[in-house]
């Protein structure tokens, strides 16, 4: 799945559309590291949701320091998430799923979340975004979890995990060629096919531009 590319006059009305809400102090804003201008929610246009029937909270924590790591490793998230939307899935963005408020809840799939959720056709799809060499410790949990999820996947009554009428589409991973190159060196060292490895799990290791999702002033 590639990311949705914006249009020039998709660009301009987004603009014209977070100024009218940050006028009328629907939303607040921050700037991000790369110096960007991030836009959250105030406690205003939390209420202003929740009075039309739309479950919102106030994102005036997100536009407080945080660092450029977590910033990219969301911008990335994020950009995956609206291009999911725009594509049609149902999408748990990286913010839900953090509230526990998607499939998984607030004890996850087997004990684990994702960065992004997408689901269509019965089908979910998994999305990790792997910028940063994990830890030891971190790094052999991912792989006990994908065997449970191989698992899973290939029971002929159905999943277990996902729930009634739901199957697993990929395990999509964003990170770099040498990660993709370990993990595929590694599962295949633990038993798994090449065939299992292609058919569960993809990579996207080409970076993507933020600039594409930003709406600059």
């Amino acid at each position: 799945m590639e990311p949705a590319q914006p249009t020039a006059s998709a660009v301009r009305m987004a603009q014209r559309t977070m100024r009218r809400l940050r006028d009328a102090r629907l939303v607040i804003t921050g700037q991000g590291p790369d110096g960007s201008r991030i836009y959250a929610l105030s406690e205003g246009g939390a209420r202003a949701l929740k009075d039309a029937g739309v479950t919102a909270i106030s994102g005036k924590d997100l536009v407080r320091g945080f660092s450029t790591a977590y910033y990219r490793h969301r911008c990335i998230a994020n950009q995956v998430a609206i291009s999911g939307m725009v594509q049609g899935f149902r999408v748990s963005t990286d913010r839900e799923i953090a509230q526990g408020l998607w499939l998984g809840g607030e004890a996850g799939i087997a004990g684990k979340r994702p960065d992004v959720l997408l689901r269509g056709s019965n089908r979910v799809w998994w999305v990790e975004v792997e910028r940063s060499r994990k830890n030891a410790k971190d790094y052999k949990a991912l792989l006990v979890w994908l065997g449970k999820i191989l698992r899973d996947s290939t029971r002929r009554d159905g999943s277990q995990l996902l729930g009634p009428g739901q199957s697993w589409g990929r395990l999509i991973f964003i990170c770099t060629p040498a990660f993709e190159a370990k993990l595929r060196l590694d599962l295949e060292g633990i038993g798994w096919t090449r065939q299992q490895v292609d058919v569960l799990s993809a990579f996207q290791t080409t970076l993507y531009r933020f600039e594409d999702t930003l709406f600059p002033q």
